[in-house]
Protein backbone atom coordinates (compact mmCIF):
# COMPACT_ATOMS: atom_id res chain seq x y z
CA UNK A 1 0.00 0.00 0.00
CA UNK A 2 1.59 3.39 -0.26
CA UNK A 3 3.09 5.57 2.18
CA UNK A 4 0.38 8.29 1.53
CA UNK A 5 -2.43 5.91 3.16
CA UNK A 6 -1.32 6.00 6.40
CA UNK A 7 -3.79 7.85 8.16
CA UNK A 8 -2.31 11.21 9.05
CA UNK A 9 -0.15 10.99 5.25
CA UNK A 10 -4.35 11.03 3.97
CA UNK A 11 -5.12 13.98 6.04
CA UNK A 12 -2.19 16.03 5.01
CA UNK A 13 -2.31 14.76 0.99
CA UNK A 14 -5.93 15.59 1.05
CA UNK A 15 -6.18 19.20 2.73
CA UNK A 16 -2.88 20.24 0.66
CA UNK A 17 -4.37 19.56 -2.43
CA UNK A 18 -7.78 21.92 -1.18
CA UNK A 19 -5.21 24.37 0.49
CA UNK A 20 -3.51 24.76 -2.71
CA UNK A 21 -6.32 24.90 -4.55
CA UNK A 22 -8.13 27.92 -2.60
CA UNK A 23 -5.21 29.86 -2.53
CA UNK A 24 -4.84 29.16 -6.05
CA UNK A 25 -8.05 30.99 -6.64
CA UNK A 26 -7.01 34.43 -4.62
CA UNK A 27 -3.37 34.51 -3.98
CA UNK A 28 -1.99 34.98 -7.82
CA UNK A 29 -4.49 37.61 -8.26
CA UNK A 30 -3.56 39.14 -5.20
CA UNK A 31 -0.16 39.67 -6.44
CA UNK A 32 -0.12 40.04 -10.03
CA UNK A 33 -3.36 41.17 -10.97
CA UNK A 34 -3.33 44.04 -7.48
CA UNK A 35 -0.02 45.20 -6.54
CA UNK A 36 1.73 44.73 -10.10
CA UNK A 37 -1.03 47.57 -10.52
CA UNK A 38 -0.11 49.33 -7.67
CA UNK A 39 3.36 49.50 -8.35
CA UNK A 40 2.63 50.20 -11.82
CA UNK A 41 0.39 53.04 -11.23
CA UNK A 42 2.81 54.81 -8.08
CA UNK A 43 6.04 54.10 -9.91
CA UNK A 44 9.22 52.06 -8.58
CA UNK A 45 10.30 55.02 -6.09
CA UNK A 46 7.07 55.72 -4.49
CA UNK A 47 6.26 51.46 -4.14
CA UNK A 48 10.11 51.39 -3.19
CA UNK A 49 9.16 53.71 -0.21
CA UNK A 50 6.37 51.01 0.62
CA UNK A 51 8.49 47.82 0.65
CA UNK A 52 11.68 48.94 2.50
CA UNK A 53 8.92 50.38 5.22
CA UNK A 54 6.85 47.00 5.05
CA UNK A 55 10.35 45.24 5.08
CA UNK A 56 11.65 47.63 8.52
CA UNK A 57 8.17 46.52 10.07
CA UNK A 58 8.56 42.96 9.50
CA UNK A 59 12.39 43.03 11.12
CA UNK A 60 10.79 43.96 14.57
CA UNK A 61 7.81 40.80 14.27
CA UNK A 62 9.43 39.33 16.98
CA UNK A 63 8.32 41.81 19.18
CA UNK A 64 5.01 41.03 18.10
CA UNK A 65 4.90 37.17 18.60
CA UNK A 66 7.59 35.95 20.72
CA UNK A 67 7.25 32.98 19.16
CA UNK A 68 3.80 32.41 20.63
CA UNK A 69 2.47 31.46 17.25
CA UNK A 70 4.03 28.42 16.64
CA UNK A 71 4.74 27.32 20.23
CA UNK A 72 0.96 27.79 20.90
CA UNK A 73 0.24 25.63 17.37
CA UNK A 74 2.77 23.18 18.66
CA UNK A 75 1.28 22.70 22.43
CA UNK A 76 -2.55 22.47 21.32
CA UNK A 77 -1.64 20.28 18.41
CA UNK A 78 -0.18 17.60 21.24
CA UNK A 79 -2.78 18.82 23.82
CA UNK A 80 -5.92 20.10 22.95
CA UNK A 81 -7.05 20.91 26.73
CA UNK A 82 -4.77 23.80 26.21
CA UNK A 83 -6.51 26.25 24.10
CA UNK A 84 -8.97 27.69 26.85
CA UNK A 85 -6.12 28.18 29.05
CA UNK A 86 -3.70 29.53 26.41
CA UNK A 87 -6.62 31.31 24.93
CA UNK A 88 -7.18 33.37 28.06
CA UNK A 89 -3.60 34.12 28.39
CA UNK A 90 -2.54 34.78 25.33
CA UNK A 91 -5.05 37.40 23.51
CA UNK A 92 -4.22 39.73 26.38
CA UNK A 93 -0.21 39.43 26.04
CA UNK A 94 -0.43 39.83 22.29
CA UNK A 95 -2.10 43.05 22.98
CA UNK A 96 0.51 44.07 25.31
CA UNK A 97 3.22 43.09 22.55
CA UNK A 98 1.42 44.92 19.67
CA UNK A 99 1.75 48.41 22.00
CA UNK A 100 5.47 47.58 22.60
CA UNK A 101 5.94 46.92 18.88
CA UNK A 102 4.18 49.85 17.93
CA UNK A 103 6.46 52.50 20.45
CA UNK A 104 9.77 50.49 19.09
CA UNK A 105 8.78 50.54 15.56
CA UNK A 106 8.39 54.66 15.25
CA UNK A 107 11.60 55.69 17.57
CA UNK A 108 13.79 53.19 15.60
CA UNK A 109 11.99 54.40 12.06
CA UNK A 110 12.20 58.08 13.34
CA UNK A 111 15.89 57.85 14.90
CA UNK A 112 17.27 56.21 11.34
CA UNK A 113 15.34 59.11 9.71
CA UNK A 114 11.40 58.21 8.03
CA UNK A 115 9.79 61.58 8.46
CA UNK A 116 6.73 62.82 7.17
CA UNK A 117 4.76 60.93 5.00
CA UNK A 118 7.15 58.29 5.40
CA UNK A 119 6.77 58.37 9.20
CA UNK A 120 2.67 58.46 8.38
CA UNK A 121 2.78 55.44 5.95
CA UNK A 122 5.44 53.67 8.50
CA UNK A 123 2.92 54.46 11.07
CA UNK A 124 -0.20 52.36 9.72
CA UNK A 125 2.14 49.62 8.36
CA UNK A 126 3.15 48.45 11.88
CA UNK A 127 -0.25 48.99 12.74
CA UNK A 128 -1.17 46.73 9.98
CA UNK A 129 1.96 43.78 11.10
CA UNK A 130 0.24 43.72 14.76
CA UNK A 131 -3.67 43.23 12.79
CA UNK A 132 -1.72 40.27 10.88
CA UNK A 133 -0.15 38.92 13.53
CA UNK A 134 -3.05 38.39 15.37
CA UNK A 135 -5.05 37.11 12.43
CA UNK A 136 -1.81 34.58 12.31
CA UNK A 137 -2.53 33.58 16.20
CA UNK A 138 -5.75 32.90 16.16
CA UNK A 139 -5.68 30.94 13.05
CA UNK A 140 -2.76 28.73 14.73
CA UNK A 141 -5.88 27.54 17.18
CA UNK A 142 -7.66 26.53 14.65
CA UNK A 143 -4.76 25.32 12.67
CA UNK A 144 -3.96 23.39 16.06
CA UNK A 145 -7.48 21.30 16.51
CA UNK A 146 -6.70 20.13 12.96
CA UNK A 147 -9.74 22.14 11.31
CA UNK A 148 -7.94 22.72 8.58
CA UNK A 149 -10.61 23.50 5.65
CA UNK A 150 -11.62 26.52 7.97
CA UNK A 151 -7.82 27.78 8.26
CA UNK A 152 -8.01 27.72 4.23
CA UNK A 153 -10.41 30.13 4.33
CA UNK A 154 -8.99 32.07 6.77
CA UNK A 155 -5.89 32.09 5.18
CA UNK A 156 -7.61 33.96 2.43
CA UNK A 157 -9.92 36.03 3.32
CA UNK A 158 -7.69 38.91 3.76
CA UNK A 159 -6.51 39.40 0.27
CA UNK A 160 -10.15 38.30 -0.66
CA UNK A 161 -11.33 41.51 0.71
CA UNK A 162 -8.68 43.35 -0.43
CA UNK A 163 -8.92 41.89 -4.06
CA UNK A 164 -12.64 43.29 -4.13
CA UNK A 165 -12.20 46.98 -2.55
CA UNK A 166 -9.09 47.62 -4.77
CA UNK A 167 -10.97 45.76 -7.84
CA UNK A 168 -13.09 48.70 -7.71
CA UNK A 169 -10.86 51.50 -6.39
CA UNK A 170 -8.61 51.16 -9.23
CA UNK A 171 -10.32 49.82 -12.12
CA UNK A 172 -13.97 51.45 -11.72
CA UNK A 173 -15.40 54.94 -10.83
CA UNK A 174 -17.71 53.28 -8.58
CA UNK A 175 -16.09 54.62 -5.54
CA UNK A 176 -15.03 58.29 -5.08
CA UNK A 177 -11.68 57.86 -4.36
CA UNK A 178 -8.33 58.92 -5.81
CA UNK A 179 -5.96 56.06 -5.66
CA UNK A 180 -2.56 56.45 -3.46
CA UNK A 181 -0.57 54.48 -1.07
CA UNK A 182 -2.11 55.52 1.23
CA UNK A 183 -5.47 53.89 -0.43
CA UNK A 184 -3.46 50.52 -0.44
CA UNK A 185 -2.45 50.86 2.93
CA UNK A 186 -6.09 51.99 4.34
CA UNK A 187 -7.25 49.01 2.50
CA UNK A 188 -5.32 45.99 4.55
CA UNK A 189 -5.91 47.84 7.54
CA UNK A 190 -9.77 47.18 6.84
CA UNK A 191 -8.91 43.55 5.36
CA UNK A 192 -6.87 42.53 8.45
CA UNK A 193 -9.52 43.55 11.01
CA UNK A 194 -12.48 42.05 9.29
CA UNK A 195 -10.50 38.62 9.08
CA UNK A 196 -9.06 39.03 12.70
CA UNK A 197 -12.58 39.40 13.94
CA UNK A 198 -13.94 36.16 12.13
CA UNK A 199 -10.94 34.24 13.27
CA UNK A 200 -11.80 35.59 16.96
CA UNK A 201 -15.22 34.13 16.72
CA UNK A 202 -14.29 30.78 15.45
CA UNK A 203 -11.86 30.24 17.81
CA UNK A 204 -14.00 31.63 20.61
CA UNK A 205 -16.92 29.11 19.38
CA UNK A 206 -14.74 25.98 19.96
CA UNK A 207 -13.92 27.50 23.83
CA UNK A 208 -15.43 25.86 26.64
CA UNK A 209 -14.82 29.07 28.36
CA UNK A 210 -13.23 32.25 27.95
CA UNK A 211 -11.86 34.44 30.98
CA UNK A 212 -9.32 37.21 29.78
CA UNK A 213 -6.83 38.10 31.74
CA UNK A 214 -3.17 39.95 31.60
CA UNK A 215 -1.11 37.74 34.46
CA UNK A 216 2.73 38.95 34.92
CA UNK A 217 3.42 35.25 35.94
CA UNK A 218 1.26 34.20 32.59
CA UNK A 219 3.31 36.70 30.87
CA UNK A 220 6.88 35.76 32.54
CA UNK A 221 6.02 32.07 31.96
CA UNK A 222 4.72 32.08 27.62
CA UNK A 223 7.76 34.47 27.27
CA UNK A 224 10.16 31.95 28.33
CA UNK A 225 8.80 28.83 27.46
CA UNK A 226 8.55 30.69 23.66
CA UNK A 227 11.72 32.69 23.98
CA UNK A 228 13.53 29.87 21.33
CA UNK A 229 10.79 30.23 18.65
CA UNK A 230 10.85 34.51 19.48
CA UNK A 231 15.13 34.37 18.28
CA UNK A 232 14.43 32.10 15.77
CA UNK A 233 11.30 34.46 14.43
CA UNK A 234 13.81 37.79 14.85
CA UNK A 235 17.06 35.84 12.62
CA UNK A 236 14.82 34.28 10.27
CA UNK A 237 13.19 37.93 9.81
CA UNK A 238 16.40 39.52 9.88
CA UNK A 239 17.91 37.27 6.93
CA UNK A 240 14.51 37.47 4.62
CA UNK A 241 14.38 40.68 4.65
CA UNK A 242 16.72 42.60 5.48
CA UNK A 243 17.82 43.36 1.61
CA UNK A 244 14.93 45.66 0.46
CA UNK A 245 15.77 48.10 4.16
CA UNK A 246 20.16 48.38 3.06
CA UNK A 247 19.06 49.15 -0.21
CA UNK A 248 17.06 52.07 0.59
CA UNK A 249 19.62 52.77 3.54
CA UNK A 250 23.03 52.33 1.33
CA UNK A 251 22.41 53.60 -1.82
CA UNK A 252 21.66 57.42 -3.39
CA UNK A 253 18.93 55.80 -5.19
CA UNK A 254 17.86 53.85 -2.82
CA UNK A 255 14.07 53.93 -3.40
CA UNK A 256 14.08 53.17 -6.90
CA UNK A 257 16.79 50.06 -6.39
CA UNK A 258 14.39 48.92 -3.48
CA UNK A 259 11.48 49.51 -6.29
CA UNK A 260 13.23 47.11 -8.33
CA UNK A 261 14.32 44.59 -5.89
CA UNK A 262 10.78 44.20 -4.83
CA UNK A 263 10.18 43.72 -8.60
CA UNK A 264 11.90 40.18 -8.41
CA UNK A 265 11.16 39.47 -5.08
CA UNK A 266 7.23 39.55 -5.64
CA UNK A 267 7.28 36.13 -7.73
CA UNK A 268 9.18 34.55 -5.14
CA UNK A 269 7.11 35.60 -2.53
CA UNK A 270 3.86 34.23 -4.24
CA UNK A 271 5.89 30.85 -4.89
CA UNK A 272 7.07 31.02 -0.66
CA UNK A 273 3.18 31.80 0.07
CA UNK A 274 2.54 28.18 -1.33
CA UNK A 275 5.31 27.04 0.32
CA UNK A 276 4.39 28.15 3.65
CA UNK A 277 0.88 26.44 3.08
CA UNK A 278 3.07 23.28 3.42
CA UNK A 279 4.44 24.49 6.74
CA UNK A 280 1.06 25.27 8.37
CA UNK A 281 -0.17 22.01 7.83
CA UNK A 282 2.60 20.08 8.95
CA UNK A 283 3.22 21.71 12.02
CA UNK A 284 0.80 20.38 14.18
CA UNK A 285 0.88 16.92 12.21
CA UNK A 286 4.58 16.73 12.93
CA UNK A 287 4.08 18.12 16.55
CA UNK A 288 1.55 14.99 17.49
CA UNK A 289 3.12 12.45 15.31
CA UNK A 290 6.60 13.11 17.34
CA UNK A 291 4.51 13.67 20.93
CA UNK A 292 3.11 9.74 20.10
CA UNK A 293 6.55 8.38 18.73
CA UNK A 294 5.28 7.61 15.31
CA UNK A 295 7.56 7.77 12.38
CA UNK A 296 7.41 11.02 10.62
CA UNK A 297 9.62 9.47 7.63
CA UNK A 298 6.66 8.60 5.47
CA UNK A 299 4.75 12.19 5.91
CA UNK A 300 7.63 13.77 5.59
CA UNK A 301 8.76 11.92 2.03
CA UNK A 302 5.00 12.47 1.07
CA UNK A 303 5.50 16.23 1.37
CA UNK A 304 8.65 16.73 -0.06
CA UNK A 305 7.82 15.10 -3.29
CA UNK A 306 4.44 17.19 -3.35
CA UNK A 307 6.79 20.71 -3.10
CA UNK A 308 10.23 20.22 -4.34
CA UNK A 309 8.91 18.52 -7.53
CA UNK A 310 6.82 21.35 -8.68
CA UNK A 311 9.30 23.39 -6.92
CA UNK A 312 11.86 22.68 -9.28
CA UNK A 313 10.18 22.76 -12.42
CA UNK A 314 8.70 26.42 -11.88
CA UNK A 315 12.22 27.50 -10.93
CA UNK A 316 13.52 25.92 -13.95
CA UNK A 317 11.38 27.44 -16.33
CA UNK A 318 10.78 30.80 -14.63
CA UNK A 319 14.68 31.07 -14.98
CA UNK A 320 14.92 30.37 -18.70
CA UNK A 321 12.07 33.12 -19.26
CA UNK A 322 13.07 35.74 -16.91
CA UNK A 323 13.30 38.27 -19.32
CA UNK A 324 9.50 37.69 -20.59
CA UNK A 325 8.16 37.81 -17.19
CA UNK A 326 9.52 40.97 -15.90
CA UNK A 327 8.46 42.50 -19.52
CA UNK A 328 4.79 40.91 -18.77
CA UNK A 329 4.36 42.12 -15.56
CA UNK A 330 6.69 45.68 -15.57
CA UNK A 331 5.97 48.95 -17.01
CA UNK A 332 9.50 49.33 -16.10
CA UNK A 333 10.81 46.58 -15.81
CA UNK A 334 13.92 45.44 -13.81
CA UNK A 335 17.12 43.27 -15.28
CA UNK A 336 15.45 39.79 -15.39
CA UNK A 337 18.94 38.67 -13.63
CA UNK A 338 18.13 39.87 -10.89
CA UNK A 339 14.68 38.15 -10.87
CA UNK A 340 15.83 34.88 -12.14
CA UNK A 341 18.42 35.22 -9.26
CA UNK A 342 15.82 35.68 -6.32
CA UNK A 343 14.26 33.11 -8.08
CA UNK A 344 16.90 30.86 -7.45
CA UNK A 345 16.74 31.11 -3.97
CA UNK A 346 12.80 29.37 -4.05
CA UNK A 347 14.37 25.71 -3.43
CA UNK A 348 16.20 26.07 -0.22
CA UNK A 349 13.29 28.09 0.84
CA UNK A 350 10.72 24.56 0.13
CA UNK A 351 13.41 22.93 2.07
CA UNK A 352 13.25 25.02 4.95
CA UNK A 353 9.22 24.71 5.27
CA UNK A 354 9.59 21.14 5.40
CA UNK A 355 12.93 20.75 7.03
CA UNK A 356 12.66 23.46 9.48
CA UNK A 357 8.92 22.31 10.27
CA UNK A 358 10.59 19.32 11.19
CA UNK A 359 13.07 20.59 13.33
CA UNK A 360 10.49 23.42 15.14
CA UNK A 361 8.26 20.74 15.84
CA UNK A 362 11.13 18.70 17.51
CA UNK A 363 12.06 21.86 19.72
CA UNK A 364 15.71 21.40 18.16
CA UNK A 365 15.65 25.26 18.91
CA UNK A 366 19.47 25.39 19.81
CA UNK A 367 20.69 23.80 16.19
CA UNK A 368 17.83 26.13 14.60
CA UNK A 369 18.74 29.37 15.92
CA UNK A 370 22.52 28.61 15.29
CA UNK A 371 21.69 28.44 12.28
CA UNK A 372 19.78 31.65 11.83
CA UNK A 373 22.57 33.45 13.00
CA UNK A 374 24.60 32.29 10.35
CA UNK A 375 22.57 33.11 7.63
CA UNK A 376 22.21 36.26 9.25
CA UNK A 377 25.93 36.77 9.53
CA UNK A 378 26.09 35.63 5.77
CA UNK A 379 23.33 37.55 4.45
CA UNK A 380 24.95 40.91 5.92
CA UNK A 381 28.39 40.44 5.02
CA UNK A 382 27.04 40.10 0.92
CA UNK A 383 24.67 42.78 1.25
CA UNK A 384 27.40 44.77 2.35
CA UNK A 385 29.72 43.84 0.23
CA UNK A 386 27.52 43.47 -3.35
CA UNK A 387 25.26 46.20 -2.75
CA UNK A 388 27.30 49.56 -3.66
CA UNK A 389 29.15 47.92 -6.76
CA UNK A 390 26.01 45.57 -8.14
CA UNK A 391 22.91 47.36 -6.47
CA UNK A 392 19.77 45.49 -6.38
CA UNK A 393 21.61 42.61 -8.30
CA UNK A 394 24.04 42.52 -5.31
CA UNK A 395 21.05 41.76 -2.97
CA UNK A 396 19.82 39.07 -5.11
CA UNK A 397 22.56 37.37 -4.91
CA UNK A 398 22.89 37.86 -1.16
CA UNK A 399 19.38 35.98 -1.12
CA UNK A 400 19.87 33.76 -3.31
CA UNK A 401 23.08 32.09 -1.44
CA UNK A 402 21.57 32.57 1.99
CA UNK A 403 18.32 30.75 1.55
CA UNK A 404 20.20 27.90 -0.45
CA UNK A 405 22.72 27.72 2.33
CA UNK A 406 19.68 28.06 4.80
CA UNK A 407 18.09 25.26 3.60
CA UNK A 408 20.80 22.68 2.71
CA UNK A 409 21.94 23.05 6.69
CA UNK A 410 18.51 22.45 8.06
CA UNK A 411 18.25 18.97 5.99
CA UNK A 412 21.86 18.20 7.01
CA UNK A 413 20.47 18.95 10.77
CA UNK A 414 17.64 16.96 10.31
CA UNK A 415 19.04 13.81 8.91
CA UNK A 416 21.30 14.18 12.18
CA UNK A 417 19.33 15.00 14.96
CA UNK A 418 16.11 12.43 13.71
CA UNK A 419 18.40 9.67 12.08
CA UNK A 420 16.08 10.63 8.39
CA UNK A 421 17.21 7.75 6.24
CA UNK A 422 18.61 8.89 3.05
CA UNK A 423 17.02 8.23 -0.47
CA UNK A 424 17.08 5.05 -2.18
CA UNK A 425 19.44 4.67 -4.88
CA UNK A 426 16.84 3.91 -7.17
CA UNK A 427 15.09 6.96 -6.59
CA UNK A 428 18.22 9.28 -6.50
CA UNK A 429 18.87 8.05 -10.19
CA UNK A 430 15.01 8.41 -10.95
CA UNK A 431 15.50 12.31 -9.19
CA UNK A 432 18.87 12.62 -11.23
CA UNK A 433 17.33 11.73 -14.61
CA UNK A 434 13.47 13.94 -14.14
CA UNK A 435 16.01 16.83 -13.33
CA UNK A 436 18.12 16.74 -16.46
CA UNK A 437 15.17 15.57 -18.42
CA UNK A 438 13.19 18.55 -17.02
CA UNK A 439 15.92 21.27 -18.20
CA UNK A 440 16.01 19.17 -21.52
CA UNK A 441 12.36 20.24 -22.28
CA UNK A 442 13.03 23.77 -21.90
CA UNK A 443 15.90 24.09 -23.92
CA UNK A 444 14.22 21.62 -26.58
CA UNK A 445 10.68 24.03 -26.50
CA UNK A 446 12.40 26.90 -26.41
CA UNK A 447 13.63 27.48 -29.78
CA UNK A 448 10.16 26.45 -31.55
CA UNK A 449 7.67 29.66 -32.76
CA UNK A 450 5.22 29.77 -30.39
CA UNK A 451 4.17 32.11 -27.70
CA UNK A 452 6.34 32.01 -24.92
CA UNK A 453 4.02 31.60 -22.04
CA UNK A 454 2.77 28.46 -23.71
CA UNK A 455 5.76 26.99 -23.76
CA UNK A 456 6.46 27.66 -20.04
CA UNK A 457 3.24 26.12 -19.22
CA UNK A 458 3.56 23.12 -21.60
CA UNK A 459 7.19 22.67 -20.24
CA UNK A 460 6.20 22.69 -16.64
CA UNK A 461 3.54 20.43 -17.08
CA UNK A 462 5.33 18.10 -19.06
CA UNK A 463 8.24 18.20 -16.14
CA UNK A 464 4.86 17.12 -13.54
CA UNK A 465 3.73 14.40 -15.96
CA UNK A 466 7.40 12.70 -16.64
CA UNK A 467 8.22 12.75 -12.65
CA UNK A 468 4.29 10.90 -12.31
CA UNK A 469 5.74 8.47 -15.05
CA UNK A 470 9.10 7.77 -13.02
CA UNK A 471 6.60 7.12 -10.13
CA UNK A 472 8.40 10.47 -8.27
CA UNK A 473 4.80 12.05 -7.73
CA UNK A 474 2.41 9.46 -7.31
CA UNK A 475 -0.69 11.50 -8.95
CA UNK A 476 -2.98 9.10 -9.23
CA UNK A 477 -3.35 8.11 -5.57
CA UNK A 478 -3.40 11.97 -4.92
CA UNK A 479 -6.29 12.55 -7.21
CA UNK A 480 -8.01 9.27 -5.86
CA UNK A 481 -7.69 10.60 -2.30
CA UNK A 482 -9.52 14.12 -3.44
CA UNK A 483 -12.15 12.35 -4.92
CA UNK A 484 -13.08 10.04 -1.90
CA UNK A 485 -13.25 13.19 0.25
CA UNK A 486 -15.50 14.85 -1.98
CA UNK A 487 -17.41 11.87 -2.27
CA UNK A 488 -17.49 11.21 1.52
CA UNK A 489 -18.92 15.02 2.01
CA UNK A 490 -21.42 14.88 -0.72
CA UNK A 491 -22.78 11.21 1.28
CA UNK A 492 -22.23 13.36 4.68
CA UNK A 493 -24.59 16.32 3.34
CA UNK A 494 -26.83 14.12 1.86
CA UNK A 495 -27.41 11.89 5.14
CA UNK A 496 -27.60 15.50 7.13
CA UNK A 497 -30.49 16.21 4.35
CA UNK A 498 -32.65 13.04 4.79
CA UNK A 499 -31.95 12.95 8.85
Amino acid sequence: MPLIYFPLNRKFVVNIILLVALNLLIKPFWFFGIEVTVQNRLGNEIYGLYASLLSFTILFNFLLDFGITNFNNREIARNRILLEKYFSHILGIKFLFGLVYLILCLLVGFGIGFREKAFFLLLILAFNQFLSSMVLYLRSNVNAMLMFVTDSLLSVLDKFIMIVILSIVLWTSLLPVTFSIEVFVYTQTFAYSITAITAGWIVRQNCRYFRPTLSIRHILVIIRKSLPFTLLVLLMGIYNRMEPVLLERLLPNGNEQAGLYAQGFRILEVLSNFALLFSVLLLPLFSKMLKNKENIVSLLQTASVMLIIPALALVINVYAYRNEWVQLLYHNPASGNVFATIILGFPGICLTYLYGTLLTANGSFRQLNSMALTMVIINLTLNLLLIPRYQAMGSSIASFVTQTTAGIIQVILAIRILKIPSLSFSKTIRLFVWFIAAITMVILLKPISLLWIYKFTLSVMLSIVFAALLKILPLNDWIILVKERISREKNEKRDNYNG
